[in-house]
């Protein structure tokens, strides 16, 4: 008996030498454990001629060994794709290197069936060291491939889930944001959404939609959080400040009803507020033709309009006051009055912009987008804000949150009637 390559006394084993345990194991021979190991092993000629194989690997194929012992070649038990392998990869890398190992092949049973296997041969050289035989050693690799399939079968199914998730989740994003803008008569209005991730609603919003005669409401902003809870949010939001708008357009007054919403709506204890501006335009000469517009601005806790002149000059439009909407009671939401001549504009935008993070790591920020406002002087709505999704589109993994951009232009000159 052995231990570690010493020859041990069966007294030092702590078995009786009588011991029926113990003689089965002297019965355990070398040739007893070749034929029945766990694994297939054969021993092959140069040519591939079977020359040995144990009774494992005779089982799992349902052949008897005189089928295969010099009548047959290791390669013959192969499928065809693993024929192809093996003579044109697995046995030159095997003349090569003098072994490979871990080579996923099928071998084909009797009945044909197939069995996934993984094969390890050495090519064993006599003492002037020349080759004499290839050993190899095969591996029952069902329960591998099965698990195999069973993980690509689950990654499918995650992948299918993902893509059905996506689709909800884009269908839910566009259910709450207007499908088109309305047409204003002598402006010209355009919006843009950034969704940062595919795989949860975002919680920016925006809107205009006419109140009465030549007044528009309009409203830009941004929930706090994502997901489902942000989606229902955000939801609330905009029919709020809607109806709200239609019973007293004062924009003050409208974020107060918007505050008185969502503190009866949530709890003290887990509070969900959002920021936003409202705004209420008045176009002076509605119709064909150009002329001032009149616009009266109210925040909750925003970031600041910006008015873009058509002389270049860019203002930043930031009502006093105006908390964040939601938290308090009284948040004393302040109005601001900015007029819009010919040739000027007003951008709306959420945080999403101006957080988002640059090549070289820096923010964006606020002077970097006042720097950009001024190029976009005299633009069309339209021009606008595809100058600054390009502007986000350049951010790459640095725009990680989602943007929303709601442009409103006076056109300098009439629009052309059409022919």
């Amino acid at each position: 008996m052995c231990d570690g390559g010493r020859t041990v006394n069966p007294t030092e084993s702590g078995l009786p030498i009588g011991d029926a345990r113990f003689s089965a194991l002297l019965e355990d021979s070398a040739e007893d454990l070749y034929e029945h190991a766990p694994c297939g092993y054969l021993s092959t000629l140069l040519d591939g001629q079977i020359a040995k194989i144990n009774t494992t690997l005779l089982t799992w194929l349902g052949y008897t060994r005189e089928e295969l012992v010099g009548r047959r070649r290791f390669a013959d038990l192969l499928t065809v794709g693993g024929k192809l392998y093996h003579e044109t990869h697995f046995a030159p890398l095997l003349r090569m290197q003098g072994q490979i190992g871990g080579v996923a092949l099928e071998l084909r049973a009797a009945d044909g069936t197939r069995l996934p296997v993984l094969v390890t041969s050495t090519l064993k050289t006599g003492a002037d060291g020349e080759p004499l035989l290839i050993r190899t050693t095969v591996f029952d690799a069902r329960d591998r491939r099965a698990y195999e399939r069973e993980l690509l079968h689950a990654r499918q199914e995650a992948d299918r889930e993902r893509e059905r998730l996506q689709r909800l989740v884009s269908t839910l994003q566009r259910s709450l944001l207007p499908p088109a803008l309305p047409a204003v008569p002598g402006m010209e209005v355009a919006a843009y959404y950034h969704t940062a991730s595919a795989d949860q609603v975002g919680g920016d919003f925006y809107d205009l939609f006419r109140l009465a005669d030549d007044r528009w409401a309009f409203f830009l902003g941004d929930v706090c959080g994502k997901g489902a809870e942000a989606a229902a949010m955000t939801s609330l939001v905009r029919y709020t400040l809607r109806a709200a708008a239609h019973g007293d357009p004062d924009p003050a007054r409208v974020l107060d009803s918007l505050n008185e919403a969502l503190l009866a709506e949530y709890s003290p204890a887990f509070p969900f507020y959002c920021t936003v501006l409202f705004g209420l335009l008045t176009v002076a000469a509605p119709g064909a033709g150009t002329g001032t517009v009149e616009i009266t601005l109210t925040g909750g806790g925003h970031p600041p309009a910006l008015v873009i002149r058509g002389s270049g000059a860019v203002e930043p439009v930031h009502p006093a006051g105006g908390l964040l909407v939601g938290l308090m009671r009284k948040p004393n939401f302040a109005t601001v009055a900015v007029r819009l001549e010919p040739g000027d504009g007003l951008l709306l935008y959420t945080d999403g912009l101006t957080e988002a993070r640059m090549p070289d790591g820096d923010l964006f920020g606020d002077d970097r987008l006042e720097e950009l406002a001024a190029t976009l002087s005299g633009a069309r709505a339209p021009d606008m804000t595809e100058a600054v999704a390009r502007v986000l589109s350049g951010f790459g993994p640095g725009l990680n949150d989602d943007t929303a951009l709601l442009a409103l232009t006076v056109p300098s000159s009439p629009p052309k009637a059409s022919s």
